[in-house]
């Protein structure tokens, strides 16, 4: 392949189909950050139409979703959302180690961007300002989302 170095950053969303899946536990910071994403895919030019939008129990079952999406919806790209906030248990832990594993092994196993937008903090707080207007980890994913699909099709024999 040679010497070739990807230095711009494509945020063309023209034509992408992305998935976003979301977890409804911690709903009130899930639908902010599904704001921010929704957001973020329609300035770069991501049509209302490509974008479907589906609700999981929580954090743990988003890597099921998002294979969905990828495999039976033909997602070029899923943006995973949810908030894991740690409590006085190892729950946080299992749930949101489990949740990580899952999602990487679904982009390795497709070969199609999953974004890990589940925000995993210490507190509720931490959480609404990471789901805010002025830092919105959905808008942040929805960016990512396109600039790795984007990049992919930049290499050859990509899709």
């Amino acid at each position: 392949m040679g010497e070739r170095v990807a230095t711009d950053v494509d945020l063309d969303g023209t034509g992408l189909r992305v998935g976003i899946c979301c977890g409804r536990f911690n709903r009130d910071i899930t639908d902010r950050l599904l704001e921010g994403a929704q957001r973020g895919l329609a300035a770069h030019g991501v049509a209302g139409d490509d974008i479907a939008v589906l609700w999981a129990p929580g954090a743990y079952e988003l890597p099921l979703v998002a294979q969905a999406l990828v495999t039976r919806w033909g997602a070029d790209a899923v943006i995973a959302l949810g908030a894991v906030i740690r409590g006085e248990t190892g729950h946080y832990d299992f749930v949101a180690g489990e949740c990580a594993a899952g999602l990487s092994r679904v982009q390795l196993d497709t070969g199609a961007p999953v974004v890990f937008g589940v925000l995993t903090t210490e507190n509720r707080e931490q959480a609404l300002e990471r789901s805010g207007d002025e830092d919105n980890k959905g808008e942040e994913g929805a960016e990512t989302a396109i600039e790795m699909v984007n990049l992919l099709k930049s290499l050859p024999g990509g899709p």
